[in-house]
């Protein structure tokens, strides 16, 4: 027996399949298909592997036999016909504790593979024998307790062991004397590779007699025979009784080649020519069918050589799947060539998998097939309701959409009659060519001309030419987070009856993400565009570039943002160029709609190619509709509740929007209304169940918020109530929630030589616009009565601190220009300022008010934050025109081109003493 490392040890353990066994230094693959308890093992494995960087290692234990021992020594010959049958129905992945084995061998896992065709397989190679001990568990997958067994070198003074080990190899080299006979036959169809036949007598030659029991496992392992006879090999843990047992299987194996010659060709090169030789590289696989056609049988009952002739061919398969597919001219040149280059190639080749994987790639992607566009008569209608349907406001991205269907609409109408008009050239002149082939007719006479001929020719030409190219618009949404950006391309698709494909750009960093990887390389496969291409089916599917602007810049691995450029440009995507495929295919039929939420990121020539909509903000009453017609339906069925078992007034979720958030889009509104209808949902629960549903009141009121969404989180009134010279309100474009709102600006003089300190978190153009508004108030100090002498220092004996609250938030830009001049003055001259008034605009050092962006989002936030009055620079009147109505009614809006205008809106009352005098700067 062989020796044992004297102690047991925990080990997972896998079930073999039926009539599976694996023996040391030979690897074996196991099938995943319908191996749950395998799937769970890898997975816990793989986890414990990456905390400890060690070598995985399982339990490969075969099923037993009821023709075999317990001790797995002695054949028994009668089994019973229901102990056979229970064999038959024992599966690998269903097994017990009983169905197991006794013995079995430590194996280590080299990897997961996977062919083409073919389902995924775990691939492992044996070590060592074992000894099942106890099996600890079962489920989620076996664990049992092991005793590992060290394999004993053999005695060299023992004459008999010497001797079996050298008629062991003896038999191996006859059996490769036959192979090698066998191919001086010409009636044999088939012969053993000359390489392969050397390897394997190398290897043979190279077994010392140290290494007699590995020899016997592998010789085992390819010989054909009975499960019970292998399982003899693997209980044999003294080396002379295993080499006995498989002498009898070799010795059997070689007179039964003698008796029926019938050769298996054996192509691979799976036996290494480099010395040494490892074991664990030769395919067992392969061997075994090799050894199964010397017998004149497969492995897997009947007659092997028939059983391939029999199965389709592959090649034959996929030809038929490219003729199917609507090839264009290109692809398929590029088709039958490769096809060509595939039938010469031997299947064992490397190369004939990347091969057929190309073709495939090519037959899956829908070069001319395309969807038929639901454009009847009442296109514009239904799409105009299915995009009011799903989605509240929006008006400039629905208008957009409605022209783009009315142009396609119109386009297949011109289509269609050039259609028709070239069907009717081109039967004439088939027409005319079928008479011409009539020379000894008397019709013949009847045919066009020459010139006749000619004029249908050109003015078939001309109608070709006429007809127009659809050439998809490139929408890019650019709007804050959860304003409806990703749902509103879904609309689109749905009104376009065409298919729909999400591609998510946000993390990718490689090039060859979007454009693929070239076929010289190991794994390469598409990119993202085409894989979408093959998923959808068609070539005019509505495409969503979700988060464009977090896709990476250049690297090591190229520029993704770069490559984006050929297909988002209008005029070359029609001839786009992926690295697999190699072949131009057509996306201007695609229709691309790109998202994100800012622009900055996103390289200027990508963003000229693509027509931007700008998706700002929603106002109190957008929400309040948005929460009525589609939030609150879909928050009370995802929570259990019918539409009538929870009522929300106009009233309440007004509260819920402004007490409770604050955001552009509507996720936090649909999470605070899901905390409310999980509420009810507790409420009715409990009143079903004590059978009380009578005291259930499906009514949610202002009193019950507090109790169900805690104290309000914001205050709808604007944060200061009382006013006090130096403080401005001025607005901002975005803040931390990607909107607009307002900011306030700070400003305190004390005893000093002059020195201005500036806090908040403030970007240096918004430190630049404090000096320069310093600098206009000091230069002007007489004008506005705040010296008394136009020479005098102002700053003279003071010093100045300008603050900016919500000091972690960084701030920059030019807009608080004005808002920083009002309260300098309103310092100096202790005038404060009401806080219902903001202000936003770029100061210059002439004093003139000059415009800023992010009117809509300022104006939007301004409304929110309870503002009443906002003065604009005169120049941003146009971008008012963008601002919803409800917010242009809210507001008051005063336009300003100079300080001097704004001062007498903010202080109409007061008296400048030089203000009648720089009236006239205002109008430069």
């Amino acid at each position: 027996m062989g020796s044992t490392n004297g102690k047991t040890t925990k080990v997972p353990l896998v079930p073999l399949a039926k009539d599976t066994v694996l023996l040391p230094g030979v690897t074996l693959r196991i099938s995943l298909n319908n191996r749950p308890d395998v799937a769970n093992l890898l997975t816990s494995l793989v986890n414990r592997n990456r905390r400890d960087n060690s070598a995985i290692t399982v339990a490969c234990v075969p099923l037993a036999s009821p023709r075999l021992s317990k001790d797995g020594l002695q054949l028994i010959e009668n089994g019973s016909e229901q102990e056979n049958q229970e064999e038959e129905s024992v599966d690998a992945g269903q097994a017990r504790k009983e169905d197991l084995f006794k013995y079995g061998v430590l194996a280590k896992v080299v990897g997961v593979q996977r062919r083409v065709y073919s389902e995924p397989y775990l691939l492992v190679e044996g070590i060592r024998r074992l000894s099942v001990v106890k099996v600890l568990k079962e489920r989620p997958f076996f664990e049992a307790e092991v005793l590992l067994h060290a394999e004993i070198a053999p005695n060299p003074e023992d004459t008999e062991m010497i001797e079996s080990f050298q008629h062991l190899k003896q038999l191996a080299r006859e059996l490769l004397t036959l192979l090698r006979l066998a191919s001086l036959f010409p009636s044999n169809p088939t012969s053993i590779s000359p390489t392969v036949a050397r390897r394997f007598e190398l290897f043979i030659s190279r077994r010392e007699y140290a290494q007699a029991g590995s020899l016997a496992d592998f010789m085992a392992d390819i010989v054909e025979s009975s499960l019970e006879e292998k399982l003899r090999v693997l209980a044999a843990f003294d080396v002379k009784d295993r080499l006995q047992r498989v002498i009898e299987l070799l010795n059997r194996q070689v007179q039964g080649i003698k008796k029926n010659v019938k050769i298996t060709s054996i192509t691979t090169t799976s036996i290494p020519s480099n010395s040494p030789i490892d074991i664990s590289q030769l395919d067992p696989r392969l061997a075994r069918r090799a050894m199964a056609g010397l017998n004149g049988f497969s492995p897997n009952g009947g007659n092997g050589g028939n059983e391939d002739a029999k199965e389709p061919n592959e090649v034959d398969e996929l030809e038929q799947r490219l003729n199917e597919a609507q090839l264009s001219l290109e692809a398929r040149k590029v088709a039958d060539r490769e096809l060509k280059r595939l039938r010469k190639m031997n299947p064992v080749n490397a190369e004939y998998g990347v091969c057929r994987n190309y073709l495939e790639n090519i037959a899956e992607i829908p070069w001319l097939k395309t969807t038929e566009d639901q454009l009847g008569g009442d296109t514009l209608q239904r799409a105009r309701k299915q995009l009011d349907d799903d989605h509240y406001g929006l008006e400039k991205i629905k208008k957009r959409l409605l022209e783009y269907l009315a142009v396609l609409k119109l386009k297949q109408s011109v289509n269609s009659d050039i259609e028709r008009q070239i069907a009717q050239v081109s039967e004439q002149l088939s027409a005319s060519e079928k008479d011409n082939e009539k020379e000894n007719d008397v019709e013949a006479s009847t045919s066009l001309s020459q010139p006749e001929r000619e004029g249908l020719e050109t003015k078939l030409h001309l109608l070709k030419s006429k007809r127009t190219v659809d050439k998809s618009p490139i929408l890019l949404l650019v709007g804050p987070p959860g304003t409806g950006k990703t749902s509103l391309a879904k609309s689109v698709a749905t009104s376009l009856g065409r298919k729909f494909h999400r591609i998510s750009l946000g993390g990718v960093r490689d090039e060859a993400e979007i454009r693929g990887h070239r076929r010289t390389y190991v794994a390469a496969m598409p990119g993202l565009i085409v894989n979408g291409l093959k998923k959808v089916g068609v070539a005019n599917p509505v495409f969503l570039l979700d988060e464009i602007d977090k896709v990476g810049g250049s690297n090591f691995h190229g520029d993704p943002s770069a490559a984006m450029l050929e297909v988002l440009d209008p005029e070359q995507n029609h001839s786009f160029s992926d690295h697999y495929i190699n072949i131009p295919i057509d996306l201007s039929k695609v229709l691309f709609i790109a998202t994100a939420n800012s622009l900055d990121t996103i390289p200027a020539p990508l963003l000229d190619r693509m027509e931007t909509i700008t998706l700002s903000g929603y106002t109190t009453v957008e929400k309040r509709h948005i929460a009525r017609r589609h939030l609150l339906l879909k928050q009370i069925r995802i929570n259990g509740l019918s539409d009538n078992e929870v009522s929300l007034s106009d009233e309440v979720l007004e509260k819920i929007i402004t007490g409770y958030t604050r955001e552009s889009g509507v996720r936090n509104l649909e999470r605070e209304i899901g905390s409310v209808c999980r509420y009810k949902a507790v409420q009715y629960a409990d009143a079903k169940e004590t059978n009380s549903m009578g005291s259930y009141n499906p009514n949610v009121t202002m009193e019950d918020l507090e109790d169900i969404l805690g104290i309000e989180r914001f205050d709808e009134e604007i944060a200061e109530t009382t006013s006090r010279p130096g403080i401005v309100t001025g607005l901002v474009a975005y803040s931390t929630g990607g909107q607009g709102s307002i900011l306030f600006i700070e400003v305190a003089d004390m005893p000093g030589n002059g020195r201005v300190q500036l806090t908040g978190k403030l970007g240096d153009v918004l430190k630049e616009s404090v000096e320069v508004a310093l600098t206009w108030v000091k230069a002007h100090s007489f004008d506005l009565g705040l010296s008394h002498d136009p020479n005098e220092d102002i700053m003279k004996n003071r010093s100045l601190h300008v603050h900016c609250p919500s000091g972690a938030i960084p701030k920059d830009g030019p807009s608080a220009g004005l808002a920083h001049t009002i309260a300098l003055i309103s310092l100096f001259s202790g005038k404060s300022v009401s806080p219902q008034i903001a202000m936003t605009g770029e100061m210059s050092l002439r004093g003139r008010v000059m415009p800023v962006g992010g009117i809509k989002e300022k104006l939007i936030g301004a409304m929110r934050a309870g503002v009443k009055m906002v003065l604009l620079p005169y120049a941003n009147r146009k971008d008012v025109k963008d601002v919803p109505q409800e917010v242009q009614d809210g507001l008051e809006i005063v336009y300003v081109k100079h300080i001097w205008e704004a001062l007498r809106v903010v202080w109409p009352e007061a008296h400048f003493p030089g203000q009648q005098l720089n009236m006239f700067e205002s109008h430069l």
